[in-house]
């Protein structure tokens, strides 16, 4: 083999590698990114506690004083 044509392996090895080095490194942050959570937030209007519950709910109980509270709005 020619040294160029040693040197265009060596260079198409190397780029090869950090290719599958990037691709793999995004694959694996686009696994662990966090979904975003499709819970309706609460405030109760008696002692101020702000809390979460199913989406799927309009009046939730407070967890602090078992007051029913509508979902709030931003």
């Amino acid at each position: 083999m020619t040294p160029d044509a040693l040197i265009l392996a060596f260079v198409l090895v190397l780029l090869s590698a950090l290719s599958v080095i990037a691709y793999y490194s995004h694959r694996r942050r686009q696994r662990f990114k966090p979904t975003q959570s499709r819970d309706h937030i609460f405030r109760c209007a008696k002692c101020d506690y702000v809390y979460t519950d199913d989406e799927d709910v309009e009046l939730s109980r407070c967890p602090q004083c078992s007051r029913m509270n509508e979902e709030m709005e931003f």
